[in-house]
């Protein structure tokens, strides 16, 4: 029997439902089907309509994950899988909650990034660790402009047992499968996550110019651009 081969997963990148990115969803879509990425995980800060109209736009053969990457009080997460929207500005513990509770995965974006202030605080990340509440780390983040950073996240999952995503946390078409994860097939959110564990890490940094694209996106919608 001839084993399929894995999956490339865009697991972090944003739309223009993201206050810092313009990118639309059909050439999302068909830019990554180009980078051989098939499944793509719509993280928008703080927004979900991003993700549905993303999913709404996809075709036959190519998975997205409605996901959102939410600000707490005390730093980011991401939920995957997930049905509604979570509003900005709960604690860690209850955002965490509320997206296990529509049967998602609560992953851990850029956890070390020192230059990133959305970050998610160290005793934060310790605490729902404790409780149980974290199901991966984003072990390598594309947009990090310190690599130690990453090493230090891939460090932190390896030693609480964690399975690691990579993502290019794209905000503009060239960034998109900069970095990815490459896993099995999986049926549903809890075996999404097995897969994660399972799979590998690919891709590499982007060049630190790309920030200015998400300043030019904000620059953008203050003035009224299209």
């Amino acid at each position: 029997m001839i084993a399929e081969p894995p999956l490339r997963a865009e697991l972090h990148c944003h739309t223009y439902h993201s206050h810092d990115c313009r990118m639309r969803p059909e050439r999302m879509i068909r830019t990554c089907r180009q980078r051989g990425i098939g499944v793509l995980a719509i993280t928008d800060h703080n927004e979900f309509d991003g993700a549905l109209e993303v999913a709404a736009a996809a075709p036959d053969g190519f998975t997205v994950i409605p996901s959102e990457e939410i600000k707490t009080t005390e730093g980011e997460l991401i939920g995957y899988f997930l049905s509604q929207h979570i509003p900005r500005g709960l604690s860690p513990e209850e955002t965490a909650e509320r997206i296990r509770a529509q049967g998602g995965v609560v992953n851990v974006p850029h956890p070390f990034d020192s230059l990133r202030s959305g970050r998610l605080a160290t005793p934060a990340l310790d605490r729902l660790v404790s409780l149980g509440l974290v199901d991966m780390i984003e072990g390598f983040n594309a947009r990090m402009t310190r690599p130690e950073d990453n090493d230090r996240a891939l460090a932190y999952a390896r030693e609480h047992d964690l399975p690691v995503t990579g993502g290019s946390d794209a905000h503009c078409y060239g960034e998109l499968g900069t970095a990815y994860t490459e896993l099995r097939t999986f049926d549903g959110p809890r075996d999404f996550v097995q897969a994660v564990r399972e799979g590998m890490i690919g891709g590499g940094l982007s060049p630190w110019p790309v920030h200015f694209v998400s300043t030019w996106a904000k620059v953008a919608r203050k003035v009224g651009l299209p």
